[in-house]
């Protein structure tokens, strides 16, 4: 799900009392589908792993395995949100380096 249509349907949201679902599968730890999913408030969710899905059989999801790289498996098969292979820091590690204790060099000036 594109940020863009998620930040484009909230508005609407307010005129019509309507309800807003997202669908995807993970596509790393990024994007408002990792942040709703992980610290959004007020969602059901629910997690399907294909493994869990009867209509997927099995030898498919074995080739699927053996023919992609391991992240991108758990994160389209598995539910899993991966750090993607091309990062230079991995996002709980840039996660855990962020902190009150330490002035930073270049204040933002408040708006």
């Amino acid at each position: 799900m594109a940020d863009e249509l998620y930040y484009a349907v909230r508005p609407m949201l307010g005129v019509s009392g309507g309800r807003l679902l997202m669908l995807s599968t993970p596509f790393g730890k990024r994007s408002v589908f990792h942040h709703e999913w992980t610290e959004g408030e007020g969602w059901e969710r629910y997690e399907v792993p294909a493994a869990d899905v009867p209509r997927i059989p099995p030898a498919f999801l074995e080739e699927e395995r053996r023919s992609l790289p391991a992240w991108i498996y758990r994160q389209e098969y598995e539910c899993s949100f991966e750090d993607t292979e091309d990062q230079l820091f991995g996002f709980d590690l840039v996660q855990s380096s962020i902190t009150d204790e330490v002035t930073p060099l270049f204040p933002m000036e408040a708006s």
